[in-house]
């Protein structure tokens, strides 16, 4: 996803501007923002104080990397499940243990 060139702080001072008074056609000309994302940003910011969103920001952060995380392990857990779901105790494996031990096996190649 890309970045926004603006900061929380930006953001919230762009949003006061037109709660200000200001025409929000207007602040998006000026700041060079679609109405959209200013609609966008008011959605999502709208009546919270910098350090509000600052938190909100570390929030959604902390949460995407924790999705990621978790991604990750079910990844893993269905491999594993995969590998224990075959038959490893198979016929041919256990035709090489003689009375629960292992024969003798060539393992040097000679």
């Amino acid at each position: 996803m890309k970045r926004s060139k603006f900061t929380e702080e930006q953001i919230i001072a762009i949003l006061r501007e037109q709660e200000a008074g200001a025409k929000t056609a207007e602040v998006c000309r000026r700041h060079g923002i679609s109405s959209a994302t200013f609609y966008a940003w008011k959605a999502k910011f709208g009546g919270m104080e910098p350090s509000e969103a600052k938190r909100l920001k570390a929030l959604e952060d902390e949460n995407a990397k924790l999705k990621r995380l978790l991604a990750e392990a079910m990844l893993d857990n269905t491999a594993l499940k995969d590998l224990l779901s075959k038959n490893v105790w198979s016929a041919p494996l256990l035709q090489g243990f003689v009375h629960g031990r292992p024969a003798c096996v060539n393992v040097s190649g000679l």
